[in-house]
């Protein structure tokens, strides 16, 4: 084996199992994982206990009425390990993370909050380090961090440093990106290359070389929402496919919308570096997280459009029509493979790679 394929494998045995029996009476690390587990514990624990019709549909944000303004508001946690990888950092991944979240709405992210959780023992260059690089993200997505709190935490009772971050922003008015306005005839685009994060934050863990740097797909997608909006207010629904990656993303809009999706294997965008890492691994691109990427159901009448206005932003010049909206199966996802078969593509049951955002 040549020194650029030569691969350096952990210890299997050292891993940590994130797809764990689904009757498990305690938390599991799955149940932080995008799949079932979940949307378990969500549906299960949370929905019941919190209630309200704004909850209930369960986007990546919440779009509510205030003063006669369109607002939407999220939140998000971020908890990855290592705290810097190859594209970004935990700073980086937690301004993205909210201002994606908030542009799936249709939103422009104008304010954040940000919650630093820290380990007693951590040193304070890391924490400036962090610190610097949220802000220089802030920046460069367009955002301003106007709030925030500080906690810590004793020796042993963290990972270093773990983050919140909230940011709110307004919907322009005709925008209305959400799972139910899904109909057959449907067309699905992928905004690039599928599974780049995932893999980025798994090398630089457990320590693998696969002969070329994989680095993190981080980005904020504020600026590509805002192109595809100036071409049609009249797109469907728009997700990015963090946890669970795009298989997850699929299925949750195919459940909430009851409709069939029907994806072309050979059309969906994966790099050969992600996919040799994953055929190493034993992983399956479709369900390894992205963090720069977004999934858009658009009406075919305006999906040339835009596509052609996704290619020609720097976040979108891997767009690809991966597939479309059927009135067959509703509520499942299929994939048709490059030998003709087909084999349904279910939503996963915890995370190939825990700890990843």
């Amino acid at each position: 084996m040549s020194e650029t394929t030569r691969v350096h494998l952990p210890d299997p045995a050292a891993w940590t199992c994130p797809a764990p029996l689904r009757d498990q009476p305690r938390i599991v690390m799955g149940h932080g994982g995008g799949g079932a587990l979940s949307a378990e514990l969500v549906q299960h624990v949370f929905a019941p206990a919190f209630g309200g019709e704004t909850l209930a549909q369960l986007g990546d944000s919440a779009a509510v009425d205030l003063g006669g303004a369109r607002l939407a508001f999220s939140t998000d946690s971020f908890v990855v390990r290592p705290l810097f990888f190859p594209g970004g950092s935990i700073g980086d991944l937690a301004v993205n993370g909210t201002v994606n979240d908030l542009a799936m709405s249709g939103a422009k992210a104008a304010y954040l909050s940000c919650g630093f959780i820290l380990e007693e023992g951590v040193e304070v260059e890391v924490v400036a380090k962090v610190a610097k690089a949220l802000g220089d993200a802030a920046r460069a997505a367009g955002v301003e961090v106007v709030t925030g709190d500080t906690k810590v935490v004793e020796a042993g009772h963290g990972d270093g440093i773990y983050i919140n971050t909230a940011g709110i922003g307004l919907v322009p008015p005709g925008v209305d990106l959400r799972p139910q306005r899904v109909v057959p005839g449907d067309v699905v685009i992928v905004s690039g290359d599928i599974g780049v994060h995932g893999i980025a934050i798994m090398s630089v863990r457990e320590g693998l070389e696969f002969g070329v740097q994989i680095e993190s797909d981080c980005a904020p997608l504020n600026g590509l929402v805002e192109t595809m909006l100036a071409v049609t207010p009249d797109l469907h629904v728009l997700r990015d496919p963090t946890r669970g990656g795009l298989a997850a993303t699929l299925n949750e809009i195919a459940s909430a919308a009851r409709a069939g999706v029907v994806i072309h294997e050979n059309r969906v965008p994966v790099p050969t570096p992600v996919a040799n890492a994953c055929a190493i691994l034993g992983l399956d691109p479709m369900y390894v997280a992205n963090e720069g990427k977004l999934v858009a159901f658009v009406p075919r009448a305006h999906a040339d459009a835009v596509l052609d206005a996704m290619r020609a932003h720097p976040m979108g010049a891997g767009a690809a029509v991966i597939g479309e909206v059927v009135e067959e199966h509703p509520g499942m996802v299929v994939a048709r493979t490059a030998l003709g078969g087909t084999r349904v593509v279910d939503l996963p049951i915890g995370e190939q790679l825990p700890r990843i955002c």
